[in-house]
């Protein structure tokens, strides 16, 4: 299979992912988590949390994804490794997906996403360090994409339900849209957050879905040169140099000589 024909196939799959996640009127069909006794305690509103479980919801779409196409799945091995899902097909081709979730901050903006480190396995290639098989192995390293908007109606964290009061807890969060691109296609020139050596993407919903990112129309050799080749202040430091070779698309694009 090649790369175009697995994204097209992954992309048309998981757009029929949506009903099994949220209700007619866009709510997420997620109330809360249930004990042994019955009760239903609502979720925390916390990102890392609705995320994480938004994720876990959808692996089985995917595991079926994977037996309608003939493809063989295996999940991370460790909680840090990359990719979340490699994908085998019958040929021993390999797909990279990772599962990435933002919520919006506005109706044409989300928080910002983190595209895996741009150290490490990403510019040792060969390497099997905390990744399921080495970068270089695989034919696509791609983004499944989940944004959402956080419920403005209050919850309370406080209060348990019982099963037949599952009508009044109100979704966490609704509005949930997927999208699939290649990780390069939604990368910007800068760190997602902070001090950390991850990749950042675009923030606008129509650049992300489209595939309108800082190296789009440049290409993924260039993206996996800027990226490989990055410093941030502290590792041209301990590189012995006085400051980093580039620190946005201008000033890498006069450091390669790029018109």
């Amino acid at each position: 299979m090649t790369k175009d024909e697995f994204i097209s196939k992954l992309r048309n799959a998981v757009q029929s992912f949506t009903p099994f996640v949220s209700t007619k009127d866009g709510q997420w069909v997620v109330k809360g988590f249930i004990d042994v006794y019955k009760h239903i305690y609502t979720i925390s509103t916390d990102t890392k949390v609705v995320s994480k479980i938004i994720e876990l919801y959808i692996f089985p779409l995917l595991y079926k994804f994977a037996q309608d196409n003939r493809l063989r799945l295996e999940l991370t091995k460790e909680q840090n490794f990359y990719p979340d899902v490699t994908f085998i097909d019958c040929e021993g081709n390999l797909f990279a997906v990772d599962l990435k979730s933002s919520y919006r901050k506005s109706s044409t903006k989300i928080n910002g996403m983190t595209l895996g480190a741009f150290t490490g396995y990403f510019r040792n290639r060969k390497s099997s360090k905390n990744i399921t098989y080495p970068y270089s192995s695989y034919k696509a390293h791609i983004v499944l994409g989940i944004i959402y908007s956080e419920n403005d109606e209050a919850i309370d964290e406080r209060k348990m339900y019982q099963i037949e009061n599952l009508d009044e807890i109100i979704s966490v969060v609704k509005d949930i849209t997927f999208f699939v691109q290649e990780k390069w296609r939604i990368a910007v020139d800068r760190p997602g957050s902070g001090n950390t050596k991850n990749i950042g993407s675009v923030s606008l919903i129509k650049d992300l879905i489209n595939g309108n990112g800082t190296f789009a129309e440049l290409g993924e050799d260039v993206f996996d040169d800027y990226w490989t080749n990055y410093l941030t202040p502290d590792m041209a430091k301990k590189a012995e140099l006085a400051e980093p070779y580039y620190n946005n698309l201008a000033s890498y694009k006069k450091f390669r000589n790029i018109k």
